[in-house]
């Protein structure tokens, strides 16, 4: 029994080398969120270490930095919001000057012509129902 041959033999270590563009396409998987940590130790059989070693290595993230992913947040909705509205306000703004130059308008061109155009140009007929000019009778 004292021959290596009838003990059991535990697994023995190899250094496995993998190429770049393996690395790359693997922390690429992991940083657009397809794979997960866990996933790729299984998948691709790489030590957590390993994975995290590329991707400081391959990826734009910074070895001691935290990246935090939220909704959007109070403050930012508020900002947003309130653009929204002074859009809005500007836009009322330039239609109610618009509004405001129509009716100059309308009251030179009555003033020029020498009645009121605001009032209806034509008036129904109380007899017959038919429109006709100026209220002028047919």
């Amino acid at each position: 029994m004292s021959s290596n041959s009838e003990q059991p033999t535990l697994k023995q270590k190899y250094t496995r080398r993998f190429s770049e563009p393996f690395k790359r396409r693997c922390v690429a998987q992991l940083t657009a969120g397809e794979v997960s940590i866990a996933q790729g130790c299984r998948l691709w059989q790489v030590s957590r270490t390993s994975l995290y070693q590329w991707i400081y290595l391959y990826s734009d993230r910074i070895k001691g930095t935290h990246t935090v992913v939220e909704m959007e947040s109070e403050g930012k909705r508020i900002e947003r919001l309130l653009a929204r509205l002074a859009e809005l306000e500007r836009i009322v703004g330039c239609k109610q000057m618009e509004i405001d130059l129509l009716q100059t308008t309308l009251d030179l061109a009555s003033q020029e012509v020498g009645y009121d155009l605001k009032k209806k140009y034509a008036t129904r007929s109380l007899s017959t129902g038919a429109v006709t000019p100026s209220g002028l009778t047919p």
